[in-house]
């Protein structure tokens, strides 16, 4: 039976994997030491060094965006290779001595080209991963985005206090000139065939807000919208709630046990949703997502907290890898750039400006509470799945 399987760990699967980890590595160990870079280096004030860190998924946005468009016309090979050199050339632009200015546009750019790789990897993935065995590629294919956000803040913290920040820099240019070698070595050409829509009929029926993301797309973006936007305030605040409650050791942990989390069950739940449908796993994760920050709020020793990280994987880990899978189908494959655009679009934008409206009120409420309410919205996504995307899809999911 396995046999009759379509054939899932391509050359390209893996080289696009391998490239998706690279770009999300260097993004999450960048974050980290650029802010640590402008106080330090730059003397920025704390205002400047968040705008700092913010502008590089701002620039992600933008890119994202533009490539939804253009990618048809200029192919999908030459704007994956554009992108990968783009994102190395930007790397290699931290060397340069700079100012606070110079810094703020500097993050724009990297960010704007990893939009464009980004994208353009999750477009060429949807396309050559088997349509029967979707769920279960994308689930895998989001693991190597897992592994890269809990080792990217590892290695940032610890390159920082072994090494001065030129050796950093020259590790992450290392890292995006082994993701350009990689863009080489991808197959694109069936891509290219399917992804290349009928220029009259495109501009008869194709609206001017169509042209840049996917209608269809939507539903789903709003979920992974409200869902990340409540992971947001987790992954940005996390070190400060440990501190806060005296278990900053096994904070250290925490995104260690929600990445082990997702490895344990991604090759479960990719394969149950292509057989079972989405809703068998949307459904459970929406509830283990909400039990996991609603513990996180609780957390008084390092088990509730280390279990918290545990349901956090199982929970939002699937329910990222599910919309991403859910966006990919809604559409036809000429599309399918333009909706795994749209979907990174609201997951960007949920883990780029979940932090600042999050910040706004953690004066008044505390991190406590901002967990419980985050434990409460969450929940609501089940009604907003329900309404938005779960009824339609139990007839596909026979």
């Amino acid at each position: 039976m396995a046999d009759s399987q379509p054939k899932l760990w391509t050359k390209n699967f893996i080289l696009l994997s391998a490239m998706n980890f690279q770009l999300v590595l260097v993004f999450y160990l960048l974050v980290i030491v650029s802010v640590g870079y402008a106080l330090a280096e730059l003397h920025a004030t704390t205002a400047q060094a968040g705008l700092i860190s913010g502008v590089f998924v701002v620039g992600t946005l933008v890119g994202r965006l533009l490539i939804g468009k253009f990618m048809s016309n200029l192919g999908a090979k030459a704007s994956l290779v554009a992108g990968a050199i783009g994102f190395f050339i930007f790397s290699g632009l931290y060397f340069i001595p700079m100012d606070v200015p110079y810094l703020i546009a500097l993050r724009f750019a990297h960010g704007f080209m990893m939009g464009v790789a980004g994208t353009v990897i999750g477009t060429v993935l949807a396309q050559t991963i088997p349509p029967s065995r979707r769920g279960e590629g994308i689930g895998y294919f989001s693991t190597s985005s897992t592994l890269a956000t809990a080792i990217g803040p590892f290695l940032a913290i610890w390159l920082m206090a072994q090494y001065d920040y030129q050796v950093i820099f020259a590790f992450t240019s290392f890292v995006a000139l082994t993701c350009l070698l990689f863009s080489f070595g991808v197959d694109t050409s069936q891509v290219k065939l399917a992804a290349k829509p009928n220029p009259q009929h495109t501009a008869q029926s194709t609206s001017r807000l169509a042209q840049f993301v996917e209608p269809k797309a939507f539903p789903i973006a709003v979920i992974i919208l409200i869902a990340g936007a409540c992971y947001s305030g987790v992954l940005s605040f996390i070190n400060l709630y440990a501190k806060e409650i005296n278990l900053l050791q096994a904070a250290s942990f925490f995104f260690l046990m929600y990445a082990a989390a997702i490895l344990i069950s991604r090759p479960f739940t990719g394969r149950l949703m292509d057989r079972k449908g989405e809703n068998v796993i949307m459904y459970p994760a929406i509830v283990l997502m909400a039990l996991g920050i609603g513990l996180l709020s609780q957390a008084h020793n390092s088990v509730m907290l280390l279990t918290s990280a545990a349901l956090l994987g199982f929970g939002y880990g699937n329910i990222q890898s599910i919309c991403q899978t859910i966006a990919v189908k809604s559409t036809t494959l000429e599309r399918m750039g333009l909706a795994t655009s749209t979907f990174f679009i609201a997951l960007d934008a949920a883990l780029g400006f979940g932090p600042y409206f999050i910040g706004n009120f953690l004066d008044q409420i505390g991190y406590e509470h901002l967990y419980i309410y985050s434990a409460i919205i969450t929940f609501t996504c089940l009604i907003w799945y329900y309404l938005l995307h779960g009824r339609k899809a139990k007839a596909v999911a026979r």
